[in-house]
C-alpha cells in the first residue's frame, strides 16, 4: 500500500459517480437516438437537483461491506456467501436498490430471491440454476468497482474478490465481466499505458471464453483503424450487437463499447467517458465503469473540476435498507474502501488516515484533494432565520490552512452586509422535493439527532472583525432554527466549536453547521471563512410522535414515511399512529447506523397476529437484536443472524389492542428489556455481539401491529 492509493481509491470513487452521472438520462438508448439528439456530447446531459440513487453506486458501496461483516481479514477465508449476504442484509425486498423485473428477467432479483429462499451462492447466480441468459447479463461487472480499489496495485487479489462477489448473482461471461474489470480497476493503479491495462485484465480469463474474444476482437479493429471511433462502434454493431444477444441488458455488447472508449479516448479521461456515453445501451453501467478505471488511472488531476466534480458535489444518495447510511457524501465511501484495503493488505494505516478511518469515518474533515463534502452555504437576511437570498459564492477545498491534518474548505460569499447571517452547513435529510427523479426509490433517516453533540472547527480571515458564529441545527418538522451560544471569534485563528443539541421531541434536523453573524467588514465586502472536521457524536435524545410525520410522495406508486426506509411489509400512517403489516414478516428502520449505547421505547399495539417487536442495533435485514409479544402469552429477546432467534424469554399475558410501552437497553454487550416500566429480560451476548446500529420495528408471520410514539435515550 502506497499512501497516494487513499487519494487514487477517492478519484476512482468519484469518477465512477461521475460516470454514472453522465450516463443516466440516456440508459438504454441507442447510439443513433443519442446522435440525433444531443450530437457531440461533451458534458453531463441533465442538470439535477440532487442525482438521486442508482444501482450502479448501490451495489459497489454496500456489497463491500461483507468484508466487515463477515469479520474475516484473510482474502481465502471470504467465501461467495459472505457477499450473498450483504446482499440480503442492506437491499430492501423487491424495491430499491437495483432493478427488480421479476424472477428470471432481471438477474439480480433472481438471485436474490434464489438466496431468499435458501439456495447459497454461488449456486444462486449460477447458469446451471437461472440459465445462461439471466446469467451473463451486465450486472457482473457494473457492481465490482470497489473489490479493484480494495486491491490496489495487486490485480491477483482482485481477480480473486471480483470472481467470489460477481457469482454472487451471475456466471461464465457474467463473472468473466467482474474479474475484468476489477483487475483493470486495481492494475491502473500502477500502470498508465491503457493496451497494458487491458491485458492485464485479460490474463485472468480463460483466453477462449466469449468476453475475452470480444475484447480482442475491438483491439484488433482499433490496431487497424486509431482514428475512427464511429466506424469501430459500427464493427460491433455488426457483430456484437445487442439483436446477436439474448436478455434485457447482455454483458457482451457493453463491454465491446466500454474497450472502444478506453482505447479511442487516447487516455483523456473526459474523450473516453464522452465517447462511451455517445456509443448507448447501458450507458451509466458502462461510463461508470470506464470513468472509474481511467479515475484511478490518472488520479484526481485529470478530472476537471468545474466540468465534473462542482455538479457532483461529493454528495451520493443510496438506496439500502439503512436510511443513515443512505445520505452518503464520496469522501465517505472511498474512506471506508481505504479501510477495507489496508485491512485486506494486512498493513497499518497512516495518519492522519487511521484517525479518520477508526474515529470519525463520516466527518467532513476535507483531507481529500478538491473534495467538499457536499457541505452548502446561504445567506440570511433576517433575525429569525427565515428569508435567504441566492448569491454567488464558492466552497474551496484549499491547503491555505487546516485546524487538522493539511486541509480545509474555504467558504466565500458576496457581496455581505452588516450583520447579515452566512451559514455553512451539511444537509441531514432529504426529501423528495430535493431530487430530480426517483432513480431506484431512495430513501433517508436523519444524519443527526437532538442530544447529540455537534463539532466544527472555524475560522475568518484577518479582514474580519467582530465576526461571531455559532453551531446550529435546522428542524423540518417545526420549520425552525436551532443555535448554541455565539462566539466572537479572532481574526486569524482557528476556534474549536461544541454544542450539545437539546433534547427535542418530534423534530427531524434536516441540516447541521456554523452560523456566522459577520462584523466589520466594509459595505459589499466578501465574506470568507475556513471550516474544518464538521461530525457529530454522542447518544441521541429524542422522540417520533408520527402524528407530525408524514407520507413523502416521489414519482409513480414510490411513497415513503418521513424518516423511515421499509425492508418488507405495509407501512403507514393512519391516524397519528405508524402501521406495519405483513403475510409472512415486514420491518421498517429508524435512527443512525452508528449509534451504540442507547435506550429505545416504543409505544406500541398488536393488532392481529402474534409477533410484534422493537428493534435495537439494527445493521441490516440480517443483523439486529429485538423486543416485543411473542406467542402464547411471552415476551421475548431474540437475535437476527441471517434468521431470528430467541435469546431468552418471559411469562406475560399480553393482550390485542392493548398499548404497552416497550424499553430495550442495549450496553455493550447486555441488554435489559421492559414493559411498562417493569423489567421482564436480561441478556449478555457474548456470541459475535452486535454493537453498534439503528432502531427498528418488526412483525412476523401475518401480524399487524402499530406505535403512536418512538423515544431513544441514555436510559440512564
Amino acid at each position: 500500500m502506497k499512501q497516494d492509493f487513499i487519494e487514487k481509491i477517492y478519484a476512482g470513487w468519484l469518477a465512477k459517480i461521475i460516470g454514472i452521472r453522465l450516463g443516466a438520462p440516456v440508459e438504454s438508448w441507442t447510439y443513433e437516438k443519442i446522435r440525433t439528439v444531443y450530437g457531440e456530447v461533451n458534458g453531463y446531459l441533465a442538470d439535477y437537483r440532487d442525482f438521486a440513487a442508482d444501482d450502479d453506486s448501490n451495489g459497489p458501496i454496500f456489497l463491500i461491506r461483507a468484508l466487515e461483516d463477515c469479520g474475516k481479514t484473510e482474502e481465502e477465508a471470504i467465501t461467495p456467501q459472505d457477499v450473498a449476504e450483504a446482499l440480503l442484509n442492506y437491499a430492501p425486498y423487491e424495491h430499491g436498490f437495483f432493478w427488480w423485473g421479476g424472477y428470471g428477467v432481471s438477474t439480480e432479483h433472481t438471485a436474490y430471491l434464489n438466496l431468499r429462499h435458501g439456495i447459497t451462492a454461488p449456486r444462486s447466480g449460477s447458469a446451471r440454476q437461472n440459465g445462461r441468459t439471466a446469467a451473463e447479463q451486465i450486472g457482473g461487472q457494473i457492481f465490482i468497482d470497489s473489490w479493484g480499489l480494495a486491491a490496489p496495485g495487486n490485480p491477483a487479489l482482485a481477480a480473486s474478490l471480483a470472481r467470489k462477489a460477481a457469482s454472487v448473482t451471475h456466471d461464465g461471461n457474467g463473472v468473466y465481466g467482474g474479474i475484468f474489470v476489477a483487475v483493470c480497476i486495481s492494475y491502473a493503479f500502477v500502470e498508465k499505458d491503457i493496451v497494458k491495462i487491458i491485458r492485464k485484465g485479460l490474463s485472468f480469463l480463460p483466453e477462449d471464453c466469449e468476453y475475452a474474444e470480444t475484447v480482442k476482437a475491438v483491439m484488433a479493429f482499433w490496431e487497424k483503424e486509431k482514428n475512427g471511433w464511429r466506424l469501430c462502434f459500427q464493427y460491433i454493431f455488426n457483430n456484437f450487437g445487442y439483436d446477436k444477444y439474448p436478455g434485457v441488458c447482455h454483458i457482451i455488447p457493453n463491454i465491446a463499447v466500454m474497450i472502444l472508449a478506453l482505447l479511442y479516448g487516447k487516455g483523456d479521461f473526459s474523450d473516453t467517458i464522452n465517447i462511451c456515453t455517445m456509443c448507448g445501451w447501458d450507458t451509466d453501467c458502462n461510463v461508470g465503469n470506464v470513468a472509474a478505471i481511467m479515475g484511478v488511472r490518472g488520479g484526481l488531476n485529470v478530472i476537471d473540476s468545474r466540468k465534473w466534480r462542482q455538479p457532483v458535489h461529493d454528495f451520493l444518495a443510496c438506496s439500502s435498507v439503512i436510511g443513515s447510511l443512505n445520505i452518503m457524501d464520496i469522501p465517505y465511501g472511498a474512506s471506508y474502501i481505504a479501510r477495507q484495503a489496508y485491512k485486506l493488505a494486512g498493513e497499518e494505516v497512516p495518519m492522519p488516515w487511521k484517525q479518520i478511518f477508526e474515529e470519525r469515518m463520516d466527518s467532513c474533515h476535507f483531507e481529500y484533494p478538491g473534495s467538499t463534502h457536499a457541505i452548502r452555504m446561504k445567506v440570511c437576511n433576517m433575525d429569525d432565520g427565515g428569508s435567504f437570498s441566492q448569491r454567488e459564492g464558492t466552497l474551496l477545498n484549499t491547503i491555505e490552512t487546516a485546524f487538522s491534518g493539511s486541509r480545509s474548505l474555504k467558504c466565500v460569499i458576496k457581496p455581505v452586509a452588516r450583520g447579515e447571517k452566512v451559514m455553512v452547513y451539511k444537509k441531514t435529510y432529504c426529501r423528495p422535493a430535493d431530487f430530480h427523479d426517483s432513480r431506484y426509490d431512495p430513501a433517508f433517516s436523519p444524519l443527526i439527532y437532538p442530544g447529540q453533540t455537534l463539532h466544527a472547527a472555524v475560522r475568518v480571515t484577518g479582514e474580519e472583525y467582530g465576526v461571531k458564529a455559532c453551531l446550529y441545527v435546522h428542524g423540518d418538522n417545526g420549520s425552525r432554527y436551532y443555535y448554541g451560544s455565539w462566539k466572537e471569534i479572532t481574526p486569524g485563528c482557528w476556534e474549536a466549536l461544541s454544542w450539545t443539541i437539546p433534547g427535542l421531541d418530534g423534530e427531524l434536523l434536516d441540516e447541521a453547521g456554523v452560523c456566522f453573524l459577520t462584523g466589520t467588514a466594509e459595505e459589499g465586502d466578501d465574506f470568507c471563512c475556513y471550516l474544518d472536521d464538521l461530525y457529530w457524536d454522542g447518544t441521541p435524545s429524542y422522540g417520533i410522535d408520527f402524528a407530525s410525520e408524514r407520507v413523502e410522495v416521489w414519482l409513480g406508486l414510490h411513497r415513503e414515511i418521513s424518516q423511515f426506509t421499509r425492508l418488507k411489509g405495509r407501512l403507514t400512517l393512519e391516524q397519528g399512529r405508524l402501521h406495519l403489516s405483513c403475510s409472512d414478516f415486514g420491518e421498517a428502520y429508524t435512527g443512525g447506523w452508528n449509534w451504540t449505547d442507547y435506550m429505545a421505547e416504543g409505544f406500541l399495539t398488536a393488532h392481529t397476529g402474534e409477533i410484534h417487536l422493537l428493534q435495537v442495533r439494527v445493521q441490516g435485514a440480517l443483523r439486529s437484536y429485538a423486543f416485543g409479544l411473542i406467542p402464547e402469552g411471552r415476551v421475548g429477546l431474540l437475535k437476527n443472524d441471517n434468521g431470528y432467534r430467541l435469546l431468552c424469554e418471559a411469562y406475560f399475558p399480553w393482550e390485542k389492542e392493548k398499548e404497552y410501552r416497550l424499553a430495550v437497553r442495549v450496553k455493550g454487550n447486555h441488554m435489559m428489556a421492559a414493559i411498562d416500566g417493569k423489567v421482564l429480560l436480561e441478556y449478555e451476548d457474548t456470541d459475535n455481539p452486535y454493537l453498534y446500529g439503528c432502531i427498528g420495528t418488526a412483525v412476523r408471520e401475518g401480524s399487524h401491529c402499530s406505535l403512536r410514539k418512538i423515544w431513544v435515550g441514555s436510559g440512564e
